[in-house]
């Protein structure tokens, strides 16, 4: 048995801190240690990630895999992270670290462990394995589907060492204001609300060319803004089943139709599902930016965001399972 330090007994409070009250962000991470499948998530890290040898032990994986998601929930840098969990108890607590005996890994393990998932493309996989846990907890995936796409902004500045701008970011314009950095396209599922397909292009990329990769094939009905519309035989390559419930144009020739608003109205009272999953991951999680440079890192990161955020939005349904 684990002999306890003072710091320990500080961190779990034990006689310490006797009026101290329970945070949200301590209730959110108890909620997250319940709720997130972490023996499974693992699994799909495990082949790559490295073994003892005769050198240093490498930390524990499951310790890592925590850190990189407080790093997402809470929009930390590395170095950032690093000193969150010194500063912070609920952290430590959460991540298992006693300071009595053991440092909290320094910014470049945490920078190592990040490079370790994009280069083996983990952060898809990590996106397609809460997926099926979800599935085998009762969360289907139904035959409505709502697509949409949003704007990760990216640094415009050329004020660096050469001198330009991020080679696969791009601009774009929306409404009256441009753009510059990629796009986030989703597939959410018209009823539970969660996202079972994503793509990750340049801001330039119009929203309809990924179409076919956010739908799953089974569908009856498909969802969007007036950006899918028209795209019939676009929807039909993938889905031959699935109705056209897109949102269409309603003025034509300067005069508006009342009765495709109305029915666009309809519409969107299902597709506003989708704002959800976004809501979550650019508001809540602070995805707004790019981080790092290049598509490939950021799309480890948004694929990781939205595996996170699909566990958040069914909480409930999640936690009526753990409960006795």
């Amino acid at each position: 048995m684990k002999q306890q330090t003072l710091a320990m007994a500080a961190d779990a409070q034990s006689g310490f801190e006797q009026h101290r009250k329970s945070t949200r962000r301590d209730e959110f991470l108890k909620t997250m240690e319940l709720l997130v499948p972490w023996a499974a998530l693992c699994d799909e890290i495990a082949p790559h990630y490295p073994k003892a040898g005769n050198g240093r032990p490498p930390i524990g994986l499951e310790r890592m895999l925590r850190i990189h998601f407080i790093q997402h929930w809470f929009n930390l840098a590395d170095l950032a992270c690093e000193e969150a969990l010194y500063d912070s108890v609920s952290l430590r607590r959460f991540v298992g670290i006693d300071l009595g005996c053991e440092p909290v890994p320094d910014a470049t393990t945490i920078l190592k462990f990040r490079h370790l998932l994009n280069d083996n493309k983990l952060g898809e996989a990590l996106f397609a394995r809460v997926g099926k846990e979800l599935q085998m907890r009762g969360i289907k995936v139904n035959t409505g589907t709502i697509v949409d796409a949003t704007i990760i902004g990216a640094p415009s500045s050329t004020k660096n060492a050469d001198k330009a701008r991020d080679p696969e970011m791009h601009q774009t314009k929306k409404g009256q204001q441009w753009y510059f950095g990629m796009k986030l396209h989703i597939g959410v599922d018209s009823q539970t609300g969660l996202a079972h397909s994503a793509v990750v292009t340049a801001a330039n990329v119009h929203d309809k060319h990924p179409l076919p990769n956010l739908l799953h094939g089974q569908e009856r009905r498909v969802y969007g803004d007036s950006a899918y519309a028209s795209q019939r035989a676009l929807i039909a390559s993938k889905a031959p089943q699935a109705k056209d419930f897109t949102n269409q144009c309603t003025r034509r020739a300067g005069e508006v139709d009342e009765v495709q608003r109305c029915k666009n109205r309809n519409k969107s009272r299902v597709r506003a599902r989708v704002e959800h999953v976004f809501a979550v991951v650019k508001r809540l999680w602070g995805l707004t930016k790019v981080r790092y440079r290049g598509l490939h890192k950021n799309a480890t990161r948004a694929f990781t965001a939205l595996a996170l955020a699909n566990i958040y939005l069914c909480r409930g349904h999640l936690q009526g399972q753990v409960r006795p």
